[in-house]
This record gives structure tokens, C-alpha cells and sequence, in this order.
């Protein structure tokens, strides 16, 4: 029982910590948009993990973690056991539940922390252009339906967890970060870039109001992660934690110091918000797998992420997609290039454990393009999912909203 104690203990600060990254990923997306939409971004990040948490319970945890099922869908039942507390500690057999490791409940919020995320993705790179409403309904359908069933294939015992070689995704580069990355590069195809964005075939930048407040959220991100990574440990087992957060770290600090030195080379200019989103790559990067690898495997997976957040933003740049955050860069290519690389460095290396890798990239990337296609799809066609060219030059907070974040501060923001 002390074990027990323990571990679970470990494991509510981890849930604290995953959390703490919401107002992370908030602060981020406020500070790499404009002043006007402020509030906007912050209601659709506090909808999201309200509205999540909520959907996990009456749905999602049981949908994602279902027992016995066919591999790929479950037949839901709705809410959470609640019998007597021995329950939470013990399953019907008398055994420790989770051997041991934590209880139902906080195995619960641990995961309904997790669940929300994948939307909060999805609203920085649709952010200063989408209307509220119709982003709150896919929300409701993509946190509450998309993300539990694709979540179940691998945690929850489905078919990419019952294959010879099984597929792996330690913490969710595939199965949090890419179901969230595939949904944001649909839902800014869709929507079709910012006013002002693209001038003769070419990328303007819209800079962001408030860096001070983005490179808050990502050293809270940052901290965040140690209860992302450390808690999918699932015990606090201190050999396996310890190496965890040891290579967690070190991915982010060579993404970050990659992506700064790649990106001064090509554009002769230190820029920050290039900084950031490369340390936010080499989490990303390392998620998948960082508990199979060494400090070096770590250096290596967050450096390549960092330069590939730079030829990613080019690209998205190229093809005229508009991501106001990076945030396709940062989770969709970054989170498929951790999972990948679980198959190429640490313990798992080899041919096949690659290709279970590739197998699960595949199988994420047609359901959650295939999911969130017809959800905004269907949107755009019947209420639509794109504010006015008025209330998108006036900003979004005034018309959507009726206030302002800084009513004595102001800004012509065009």
C-alpha cells in the first residue's frame, strides 16, 4: 500500500503538471497572434479543457480504454465507475488495479488531461479566422469521439498494440500530437489563410502582440512536460522517470538551439518565435519514445526535430497554409518524426519495429484527416466556419465576443 501511495501521489502531480500546460498553450497562442483576438484564443483554450474533461467522463475514458473489443471499435458506455473507493484501488478480481501503480480515479484525470489537448492543437493554427460556434461543435466531436477511438488502437489494447511487433508511442507523439496535427492541417486548408497573409505569391509576416507572454507559455510547456512524459511512466519508479526527464530535457534544448542555428543561416536574423517552436519540436520529438532512449538518441531526435521545424514552416509557407502558431510544424511533423525514430535509435531499434512505426503513422493519418475532413466539411457547408472579412479585420474579440482583452490599450491592428 505505501507503493501505492507513492506512485499514485507521483502520478497527481503529473496530472497537476499536464494540467498547468493548457495556460502553457494559451499564453503561446495569444502572444503569436494579434492584440484583437485575445479573448477568442483564450475561450476557445478554456472550452476546450472544460468541454474535454466532460466528454472524457460520459464518454471518452471507456471509449479509449474499453477491455475486450474488437481491435478498433468499442461499443461505449457512459461515465465512470462509482461504487465504493476500494474499487479505485483493486479490480474485481482482488488484484491491484494497474498493478499497483495508481488508482481508477486518478488514472481518469491523469488521461481526461491528455484528451483535450489534441483540440487545443487544432485552435492555434485556426486562430484570427474561425467562428467560435463551429469551432466548439468540432471540438465536441473531435475530443469527445476521434481522439478516444483512435486513442484505444494502441492504449487501449487495440489492434496496433496486438501486432507481432507492436507499434509504440510511449506518450503521444502519434496518438496526441499528430491526431491533433492531422486535424489543424485539414482545418487550415479549410479555412484558407489570414487576410494579408499571402501577397503576390509570397508569405507576409503577421507578427504576434506579446512575445514576453509566448515564451511564458512554452517554458511553462516545457515544465509541463515533465508531468506529459514523467507520468506516462505510469509509476514512480525513479530509474525509469529520472532517464525520462533526462532525455525529455535534453531533446528540448538541442531542438531549440538546432532550429535557432538552422533558421539564422537561412534567414541571417535571430528570431525568437523560431527558438520557441523548436524546443516545442524536440518535446514533441522525444514523446514517443522517450523512455527507450539514451541522452545521446535524445540530443540527435531533438536536433533533427528543430531543423525540420524550420523546413516544415517554409514549406507550409509555400503551399500557401497559413499557421499563425507553427503549430503543423511543431506537432503534426515533429510528432511523426518521434514516432519514426523510435524504430531508428534506442532499445526498440530495428527494421521492424520501423515499419510498426510507419504502420501506425499510416493508420493515424487516414482516420484523423478522414474524421476531421467530414466534421469541418460538413461545418463550412451547412453554418459555415470562417468569420466575415469585417470581423476579421476589426478583430475577433469585439464581434464574437463584445469585449476587448486591453480596453485601455488598444491597437489599429490591421
Amino acid at each position: 500500500m505505501e507503493l501505492l501511495t507513492t506512485n499514485n501521489v507521483w502520478m497527481m502531480i503529473c496530472t497537476a503538471l499536464v494540467f498547468f500546460m493548457h495556460l502553457g498553450f494559451s499564453l503561446l497562442e495569444i502572444g503569436l497572434t494579434r492584440q484583437k483576438n485575445t479573448i477568442n484564443v483564450l475561450f476557445k483554450n478554456i472550452f476546450i479543457i472544460t468541454i474535454g474533461l466532460l466528454l472524457y467522463f460520459i464518454v471518452g475514458f471507456n471509449l479509449m480504454y474499453p477491455g475486450e473489443f474488437n481491435g478498433v471499435l468499442a461499443m461505449p458506455h457512459f461515465g465512470i465507475g462509482l461504487g465504493d473507493m476500494q474499487n479505485a484501488f483493486t479490480n474485481a478480481d482482488g488484484s491491484f488495479y494497474a498493478d499497483g501503480g495508481y488508482t481508477y480515479w486518478t488514472d481518469f484525470l491523469f488521461q481526461g488531461m491528455f484528451a483535450a489537448t489534441a483540440a487545443t492543437i487544432v485552435s492555434g493554427a485556426v486562430a484570427e479566422r474561425v467562428k467560435i460556434v463551429p469551432f466548439m461543435i468540432f471540438t465536441i466531436f473531435y475530443v469527445g469521439l476521434v481522439y478516444p477511438i483512435a486513442g484505444s488502437w494502441k492504449w487501449g489494447g487495440g489492434f496496433l498494440q496486438s501486432m507481432e511487433t507492436p507499434f509504440y508511442d510511449f506518450a503521444g507523439s502519434t496518438l496526441v500530437h499528430s491526431v491533433g496535427g492531422w486535424a489543424a492541417l485539414v482545418a487550415v486548408w479549410l479555412l484558407g489563410p489570414r487576410i494579408g497573409k499571402f501577397k503576390d505569391g509570397k508569405a507576409q509576416a503577421i507578427p504576434g502582440h506579446n512575445l514576453p507572454l509566448a515564451t511564458s507559455g512554452v517554458l511553462i510547456l516545457w515544465l509541463g512536460w515533465f508531468g506529459f512524459n514523467g507520468g506516462s511512466v505510469l509509476s514512480a519508479d525513479p530509474s525509469l522517470t529520472s532517464l525520462t526527464l533526462v532525455t525529455t530535457c535534453l531533446a528540448a534544448a538541442a531542438g531549440g538551439v538546432v532550429c535557432m542555428l538552422v533558421s539564422t543561416v537561412m534567414y541571417k536574423n535571430l528570431d525568437l518565435t523560431m527558438f520557441l517552436n523548436g524546443i516545442l519540436g524536440g518535446l514533441v520529438g522525444i514523446t514517443a519514445g522517450a523512455d527507450q532512449m539514451s541522452p545521446m538518441d535524445a540530443i540527435l531526435i531533438g536536433s533533427i526535430a528543430g531543423a525540420l521545424i524550420v523546413f516544415a514552416v517554409a514549406c507550409i509557407d509555400k503551399i500557401k497554409l497559413d499557421d499563425p502558431v507553427g503549430a503543423i510544424a511543431v506537432h503534426l511533423i515533429c510528432g511523426v518524426w518521434g514516432t519514426l525514430a523510435v524504430g531508428i535509435f534506442g532499445n526498440l531499434a530495428g527494421v521492424s519495429q520501423f515499419f510498426s512505426q510507419l504502420m501506425g503513422v499510416g493508420a493515424y493519418a487516414i482516420f484523423c484527416l478522414i474524421t476531421s475532413f467530414v466534421i469541418l466539411f460538413v461545418l463550412k457547408k451547412t453554418v459555415g466556419i470562417r468569420v466575415s472579412e469585417k470581423e476579421e479585420l476589426e478583430g475577433l474579440d469585439i464581434h464574437e465576443h463584445g469585449m476587448d482583452a486591453y480596453p485601455d490599450f488598444r491597437l489599429n491592428e490591421h
